[in-house]
């Protein structure tokens, strides 16, 4: 336990301006890190294996943390009024808790294709952190066994993204692809329908592709507003809608994951 009480002191670096994106995208990736926040993502970090390099906690929730924090003895464990972690990190830490966590290599696509694979989501440049959490919430919920994400989507361990996914993402194997839309080949050889969510001419309704119980089903999201692009609805096997009422035209991607997942769920 080291109690810090200046905001200016570097062994709080890695906790600088949490909302700043592009500074702390250069940070995490030149050290290797990423940011949990709140005491159930803490926990779920843990749990899913990852190392802490260090702990940012309010006096309160050291208690409740006790268990987390005893399984490494030697990382230091930043004590500090929430007055001085709004400081450091600019904006208001309402949960009090933080945590700094090693990041790992990401997993090539072939080792994580095994034969319990079923379903898979692709999330493609998807630029909202929210919507990249939300997904992975949606996808852990609903039984997906996998989730990639393309060259261009945000950062699934963002910390804004971590905190909407409430730790889902330490839970749901992923990695983010090389190639893409290559990648959809592999897929394909190893037996996947590939399902882009578009609104085309030729596109089949959720319930026309649930009712196909395709065995392995891969799901494509693209970004928000213009969707997929053309040349990722050329490689897809098909195009699917969701039929709406109400005059609207569309949902928001999250949303339309969370619908399809449990649409397509593997029985």
């Amino acid at each position: 336990m080291v109690e810090v009480t200046d905001a200016a002191d570097p062994r709080l670096a890695d906790y600088v301006q949490l909302r700043e994106v592009t500074l702390r995208r250069l940070l995490e990736e030149e050290h290797g890190l990423f940011i949990a926040e709140g005491d159930k993502v803490i926990r779920r970090a843990a749990e899913g294996g990852f190392e802490p390099r260090s702990f940012l906690l309010a006096p309160r929730w050291l208690d409740s943390l006790e268990d987390v924090l005893a399984k490494w003895p030697e990382t230091p464990v930043y004590v500090v009024s929430e007055e001085l972690a709004e400081q450091v990190t600019g904006f208001h830490v309402h949960r009090g808790a933080l945590a700094s966590y090693r990041r790992t290599a990401a997993a090539p696509l072939a080792q994580l294709l095994t034969p319990a694979v079923r379903r898979i989501a692709i999330f493609d440049d998807i630029v909202d952190h929210t919507n990249v959490g939300a997904g992975f919430r949606a996808a852990a919920a609903m039984g997906v066994d996998l989730v990639l994400v393309t060259p261009t989507c945000a950062d699934p361990l963002y910390r804004r993204s971590i905190k909407v996914s409430m730790g889902t993402v330490f839970q749901v194997p992923w990695t983010r692809l090389g190639e893409w839309p290559e990648a959809l080949k592999t897929l394909r050889e190893q037996g996947f329908v590939s399902a882009a969510l578009a609104l085309t001419d030729e596109s089949i309704t959720l319930d026309e592709l649930a009712a196909r119980q395709d065995e392995r089903l891969a799901l494509i999201f693209g970004t928000e507003g213009h969707g997929l692009k053309p040349h990722v609805l050329q490689q897809a096997d098909l195009t699917v809608k969701i039929p709406m009422a109400g005059g609207v035209d569309s949902l928001n991607v999250a949303s339309s994951a969370a619908v399809t997942f449990y649409a397509t769920r593997a029985s």
